[in-house]
């Protein structure tokens, strides 16, 4: 059933839009902290749980319990590292990357945001992060084309990651790109930024509820750059305290909501 709406109606929708748009904007924080140090700093011994060197075009599965870190440090210049996360013991509930945009106002992922559930729940926060070179719009790279030589990519390497999940690939969402650098101009093109990227990059996330994982190093569809894809090393990382005042918690009231979420259970 058709059901015409007025224009009065209409405008009274965009007008509520705008006004809860107005009040997330004005509760975020006016400025993220600054892009964590390169290299990364080295790591107490006692918190590494395990470590992995995933060679270029590989991709590698874990479990990460609620409050473990995992870190993600690159290995040159190269390679991005696509990943999927769904909730332990109940599949269903994967991360969202277009409510993880809408949510929190912007298309930049970086250190102090989160990436939410298809719940409306914090699977993850990104606590370090030394490029802003996050891409939640395009997601991992397919199959290249015949008349080219077939190299491992994003696509088949989940698709094989889900099946050793014991999933399908129904199953995957939209890919979160680690060391992507991925842009938006005004026409509404995507542009690969190049100079935010250095080859001793990494990124930290923090698991906020029991998850599973799955990444694939391989290079971005935008990436120009030729030559092999660098291995990135994944280093698990035992529990925190974290403080009340957590920033990723904090940062807006659709975060504050999403812990809220967490709590419940």
């Amino acid at each position: 059933m058709h059901v015409h709406r007025t224009a009065a109606e209409i405008a009274a929708d965009r007008a509520r839009y705008e006004d809860h748009q107005r009040r997330g904007l004005e509760f975020a924080p006016k400025a993220l902290p600054g892009l964590s140090p390169r290299p990364a700093p080295e790591v107490t011994p006692s918190r590494v749980l395990g470590r992995e060197v995933v060679p270029g075009g590989w991709y590698w599965t874990c479990a990460l319990a609620e409050g473990e870190v995992l870190r993600v440090q690159a290995g040159g210049l190269g390679g991005s590292v696509s990943l999927a996360a769904w909730r332990a013991g109940d599949a269903s509930e994967r991360q969202n990357l277009p409510d993880t945009v809408k949510v929190q106002w912007t298309t930049e992922l970086r250190k102090g945001r989160i990436i939410l559930s298809d719940m409306g729940r914090a699977m993850l926060s990104i606590t370090e992060d030394s490029s802003g070179a996050l891409d939640a719009l395009t997601g991992g790279s397919g199959p290249v084309g015949a008349s080219t030589p077939k190299e491992r990519n994003a696509r088949d390497n989940m698709v094989l990651a889900a099946a050793k999940l014991g999933l399908d690939r129904r199953d995957l969402p939209a890919l979160l790109t680690l060391f992507a650098p991925v842009r938006v101009d005004g026409e509404g093109r995507f542009l690969w930024r190049a100079a935010m990227l250095s080859g001793d990059d990494w990124v930290e996330l923090r698991a906020e509820m029991d998850l599973v994982l799955a990444l694939s190093n391989t290079r971005h569809p935008l990436d120009p750059s030729g030559g092999p894809v660098p291995p990135v090393t994944v280093t698990r990382l035992a529990a925190v305290p974290v403080q009340t005042d957590d920033l990723c918690r904090t940062a807006t009231a659709e975060a504050v909501r999403a812990f809220e979420n967490n709590a419940r259970g």
